[in-house]
């Protein structure tokens, strides 16, 4: 590689274009971190030609280029920016707003100087004039709004192009609004620059050419070129692999768009109809995991990795281990986009929760539950090819497997590799409900087996569940589940409405002695549960009747049997207090099947409790069948 020192009106020199490649980001630079100390510079070099000083340059940093082969006779020389693109896009802007103020001050002697920097001019020499006029050819994100105000010649035709980013009085919105950044750059430079001029004192050609002066010739920088033997991929890795700024995501596409152009494929159309919808708000939004925190992109990849290849991915690793799936399965640029395509539907759906989808209704059912270690199995049987129904058996299946054992109290720690286990072992043979079922049938031990009837109806009836082992939002969904089951045809909403909003109550309040007598009819108090708790782990043997009496009451606070949901005011008002009290607020308030046992019951102690768990782990078994 060669490197030199090349000033801004070097750089740019006639019948050249600079591309930022495919697996460059968007532009990023902005006002605050990078614009104005740009303007700043460029003002003190300025104000030093007027003041007649030496002029020295402006260091800018190194850029590293990677000159491109010209195929044709005909064609301006193409160099692919692999590192600096943000440099040089924003001195494209500043060069327009210097243009643009240049024709409103009426000193256009440099004009020609300036814009000769911006644009190309010798159209017999461009095979596409409306991309080779550019002097700089920016990313697919940013081509659309940087066309529209690169090649604006005044600044009300900045209001004409970009109407809904200007109030009535012609000034760039400054709140609820994000401007492209092209707009936003320009406006800012050409701002500043109209500002200075009258602060010179010499506020004519002279100062305009000191001005194009400062950005053509005292900005430097050091400028890489590539020979033919770099490989600019490894490049730019080294480059940019360890920065803050670029994601995984920006490797990965690096990674897919430089083979696409090694393989002559057209990279146009393979960015705006597969790569692009990846760059929206949705698949960048940042999703947690665990302690980790990435775009919902980066999980998707790992997803898919995993789907395809049936083996571990390391989100850490993310981009080294599609670099792996790549070299493994030999796939060209166009074949690996239509791979990630062939998930994105499925995926997208599953996370919105669509209800028009199986895929879509098993992520609304168990949205709750964290279940990320599933996705890859639930893209599998979405891309299986079965019928609809059969795949709303097997996310019956699936969830049935997760809710078990969660309400077992059972670790849900190794479920990334015991869903990558069933993978593997269903690969050789078209998915089926029956097989699935078996799979997850076959497994053992404590990390991976399937609850059967008699521990999940044990657990249900009695094991402390909220508190305890479940947080609000899986008990809630399975108390919507259950007040779903407890609804027939007959009713008049066969499904419940949104109850997401719903507290989680428990109508044997868990504060209970001051209110709720035990079946003697004798009050306890806090102090008396206190210490018969204290003498419990001390020696459970030497219990009294009362002190046992007491705590196999509060036992039963926390099971399914005394948990329902109620509207967030009723439950305020109810709180602590007696049975009778909070009856009437459910018969007023209350029209969730789920209710129905309170509001028929003439009283509400351990036997109620125990009765209705009863009935609603009937519902629940058929709800979430087992092995």
């Amino acid at each position: 590689m060669d490197s030199e020192r090349s000033s801004v009106i070097e750089l740019f020199k006639p019948e050249r274009q600079y591309c930022v490649p495919f697996y460059q980001r968007a532009y990023v630079w902005n006002q605050s971190d990078q614009w104005s100390r740009l303007w700043s510079d460029i003002q003190e070099k300025a104000e030093a030609r007027l003041s007649g000083l030496p002029a020295t340059p402006h260091f800018m940093g190194a850029v590293v280029l990677d000159p491109q082969d010209r195929k044709k006779l005909i064609g301006v020389e193409t160099i692919h920016i692999i590192d600096g693109q943000q440099r040089f896009t924003t001195i494209q802007f500043a060069l327009a707003a210097l243009s643009i103020m240049l024709r409103t001050w009426g000193h256009t002697e440099v004009l020609s100087v300036v814009e000769a920097c911006l644009r190309n001019s010798d159209e017999r020499n461009m095979r596409n004039k409306a991309v080779d006029a550019f002097k700089v050819w920016p990313t697919f994100y940013d081509r659309d709004a940087y066309k529209k105000a690169i090649l604006c010649t005044k600044l009300n035709e900045l209001r004409l192009k970009f109407p809904e980013h200007f109030t009535q009085i012609g000034t760039l919105k400054k709140i609820g609004i994000r401007h492209p950044p092209a707009l936003g750059a320009i406006w800012y430079f050409a701002e500043q620059m109209n500002a200075w001029l009258p602060k010179t004192g010499k506020p004519g050609p002279e100062s305009a050419e000191a001005l194009a002066s400062a950005i053509l010739e005292d900005l430097v920088v050091i400028s890489i070129t590539l020979d033919d033997e770099d490989d600019a991929q490894v490049i730019f890795e080294t480059l940019n692999g360890h920065g803050v700024e670029l994601t995984a995501t920006d490797l990965i596409r690096n990674y897919i768009f430089l083979r696409a152009e090694s393989e002559d494929a057209d990279a146009a159309t393979l960015y705006n109809e597969q790569w692009r919808r990846y760059e929206s708000d949705g698949w960048k939004q940042p999703e947690r995991r665990g302690r980790l925190l990435r775009p919902r992109i980066e999980w998707f990849i790992q997803t898919v990795l995993q789907a395809e290849m049936r083996d571990d991915i390391d989100q850490g690793r993310i981009y080294a281990e599609y670099q792996r799936y790549a070299r493994k399965s030999n796939l060209g640029a166009e074949a690996q986009l239509a791979t990630l395509a062939s998930y994105a539907e499925a995926y997208q759906s599953m996370l919105d929760a669509e209800s028009n989808t199986s895929i879509g209704r098993f992520g609304k059912r168990y949205g709750a539950w964290e279940a990320s270690t599933t996705y890859v199995l639930a893209l599998a049987i979405a891309k299986s090819g079965v019928t609809e129904a059969e795949q709303d058996a097997m996310f019956n299946i699936l969830g049935s497997y997760i809710v078990r054992r969660a309400v077992c109290d059972l670790t849900n720690k190794n479920y990334n590799k015991v869903f990558l286990q069933i993978l593997k072992s269903l690969k050789e043979s078209p998915l089926t409900t029956a097989r699935f079922r078996e799979g997850l049938a076959t497994l053992s031990g404590e990390a991976a087996r399937w609850p059967k009837d008699d521990e999940f109806r044990a657990s249900f009836l009695r094991g402390p569940m909220y508190p305890g082992r479940l947080d609000a939002p899986k008990v809630r969904s399975i108390l919507v589940e259950l007040e779903n089951a407890l609804r027939t045809e007959r009713t008049e909403e066969p499904v419940a409405p949104m109850l997401a909003n719903l507290d989680i109550d428990h109508m044997m309040p868990q504060d209970w002695p001051p209110h709720w007598p035990l079946i003697d009819g004798t009050i306890a108090t806090s102090q008396e549960l206190g210490q018969a708790q204290l003498a419990e782990m001390v020696d459970d043997k030497t219990l009294t009747e009362r002190q046992k009496s007491l705590l196999a009451r509060d036992v039963m606070i926390p099971t399914f049997g005394n948990l329902t949901l109620l509207h967030y005011g009723t439950n305020r008002a109810a709180k602590n207090r007696e049975f009778t009290l909070k009856k009437d607020l459910f018969l007023k308030h209350s029209n969730l099947h789920l209710n129905r046992a309170m509001m028929t019951a003439s009283t509400w102690d351990e036997d109620s409790i125990q009765s209705r768990a009863d009935e609603l782990c009937q519902h629940a078994l058929e709800i979430w069948p087992g092995p």
